[in-house]
């Protein structure tokens, strides 16, 4: 199975967008499945459900975090490098799917309760929400390789 598939398989076992994405990749980096699951918990729903940046993009951002992010001080040169893939992920994802924050891609505030009903009513998990968490861990594939 691959990465973009894994990460499609997660979200459908009920985890969120994010956590699709992270647990996908994460282990091959040496973070445990269960810790990614964890980690990425909060950021569904465009973090914590608030229609913010779309947890299929945070959970890509994790990964070019935990893969390039800078982890002594006063390397300059690991934190442009992670601002610069993340810059690069956020242009490719963008050139797919047009914005980045939820509440735009979705065309509803999950956050609200009118929002939530209307993201249920148009089965917009499967609709939208599948899409872009299979768009995320493509362009990670492209960009870890």
């Amino acid at each position: 199975m691959s990465k973009p598939e894994e990460a499609l398989y997660c979200f459908n076992e009920t985890f969120n967008c994010s956590q699709a994405v992270f647990a996908a990749y994460a282990p091959e980096m040496g973070l445990d499945r269960e810790t990614a699951l964890k980690v990425a918990g909060a950021f569904g729903g465009g973090m914590g459900r608030m229609g913010e940046t779309c947890g299929a993009v945070t959970g890509a951002f994790m990964l070019i975090g935990l893969k390039y992010g800078q982890t002594n001080t006063g390397d300059e040169a690991a934190k442009d490098r992670t601002y610069q893939f993340v810059r690069e992920f956020v242009e490719r994802f963008k050139k797919r799917n047009r914005s980045i924050m939820c509440r735009e891609l979705l065309g509803v505030h999950i956050g609200t309760p009118e929002g939530s009903q209307a993201f249920k009513e148009r089965g917009l998990k499967n609709a939208v929400c599948a899409k872009l968490v299979r768009d995320a861990a493509e362009i990670m594939e492209e960009m870890l390789k």
